[in-house]
This record gives structure tokens, C-alpha cells and sequence, in this order.
């Protein structure tokens, strides 16, 4: 019997697992208390099992009531989802814009100075140069990844937003509108920012350029000028 419960409470779960699963993050049921466990019953819906937790209706409420309060608790937590998403991508683009503009500016140098390195000074700023580069695409990935769980955060925070309405919760429902609106049009600076960034890295060639001088046998080791090392 305790089997047969515990995959109840899997299938219970399933949403939860979809949305940890679209931030890329490997799924962790904890274990239900004995004393929430007794709660769950089995509905059949559609020939397929699926567990639904029911609670004793309280005295001088009605079932209204109790939506209307449900609905309430999944607005608020969308929000907070909603927020901590919004928090994370921000601070993934601030450090892909940082990281982007480390890399045009240090190219830029290289660029300016090249006619004026010996082959060992060129060797090692050219060795910065890949790892900035190194560094914008795992900037870049980040910033996908984060993007994907904020998406799924709009999509939560929207149905809660409508079921709050329909339940008759006006206040959370307003709440949970209003949060969107500020987490979209943050959001949407900071990727003007991001695309003014990718627009003059693009315009640089600093990504993709071939290196301007050739190295000779030995080179890899020489010290980098402090003047390349600056993330300016």
C-alpha cells in the first residue's frame, strides 16, 4: 500500500517536475509525511490515476471562499518565482553586456598597438583575447538558460493571474498583473543594453577576428602586459 501511494504522489508532482525541468534542473521529490499522505485520495479521470489532496471544508466557509484563497496562494507564489527569474536573468545579462564589452575594448587595443608589440607581447594578449572570448559564450549560454526559466515564469504568472481573476480574488489578481508589468519592462531594458552590446561586438569583429601577427615556437609562456589585463 505504501508503494502504491508513493506513485501517487509522483504523478501529484508531475507539474512541479515540468517546471524544474524547463530551468534544466534535475528533479528532487521529497518525501510526503505520513500525516499529509492520509489526505490524498485517487481520482479516475480519463481512465488514468492522478492524486488530488482534499481538505475539510471549515466551518462558516464555502467552497468560493476556499478558491478564492487557493487562488491567492498561486499568485503569490508565482510572483515569487516570477521575481527570483526576473533577478537572475538581470544579472546574467549585466554580466554578458560586462563580459562583451571587456572583450570589444581589449580588441580594440590589440588592434590599435599591434604594429608596436614584439611577437612575445603580441602572443600573450592574444591568449586574453581567447579567454574573453571563452568567457562572452559561456556568458551567452547563461544568459539562454535563464531567459528559458523566466518565460516559464511569465506563462505561470499569467494563468495565475487569470484563474485568480475568474475565482473572484480581484486583489491578487491585480498583484500578479502588476508584477508582470515591471519584470516585462525591466526585462526589456536591460535587452536594449544587451543588443547595443552584441551590436558593436559585432561591429569590432572582436569574436571572430583572425589574429594580426604571426607567433614564433615558444611563445605561450611569456607574461601578459598589465595594460591588457584591465577590464575597462
Amino acid at each position: 500500500m505504501a508503494a502504491y501511494r508513493r506513485k501517487l504522489f509522483v504523478v501529484g508532482l508531475s507539474a512541479v517536475s515540468l517546471i524544474r525541468s524547463s530551468c534544466q534542473s534535475s528533479p528532487r521529490l521529497a518525501l510526503l509525511p505520513t500525516l499529509i499522505r492520509k489526505n490524498w485520495k485517487t481520482l479516475s479521470v480519463t481512465g488514468a490515476l492522478c492524486a488530488v489532496p482534499f481538505i475539510q471544508k471549515p466551518e462558516g466557509l464555502s467552497h468560493e471562499d476556499l478558491v478564492r484563497r487557493a487562488s491567492s496562494l498561486v499568485t503569490d507564489s508565482a510572483n515569487t518565482f516570477l521575481s527570483q527569474t526576473t533577478l537572475a536573468l538581470l544579472d546574467t545579462i549585466t554580466g554578458y553586456v560586462k563580459s562583451i564589452n571587456s572583450l570589444v575594448t581589449l580588441h580594440k587595443r590589440y588592434v590599435a598597438s599591434i604594429s608596436k608589440l614584439t611577437p612575445a607581447e603580441e602572443n600573450a594578449i592574444w591568449q586574453v583575447i581567447l579567454g574573453h572570448r571563452q568567457e562572452v559564450i559561456d556568458k551567452r549560454k547563461d544568459y539562454k538558460r535563464f531567459e528559458s526559466c523566466w518565460m516559464t515564469a511569465i506563462k505561470l504568472s499569467e494563468q495565475a493571474a487569470e484563474a485568480a481573476f475568474n475565482a473572484g480574488a480581484d486583489q491578487a489578481s491585480v498583484t500578479a498583473q502588476s508584477s508582470l508589468q515591471v519584470a516585462q519592462s525591466q526585462v526589456e531594458h536591460f535587452r536594449q543594453l544587451m543588443l547595443e552590446a552584441e551590436r558593436e561586438l559585432k561591429d569590432s569583429k572582436a569574436e571572430n577576428s583572425e589574429r594580426l601577427q604571426t607567433i614564433s615556437p615558444g611563445m605561450e609562456d611569456e607574461d601578459i602586459p598589465d595594460a591588457y589585463l584591465r577590464e575597462d
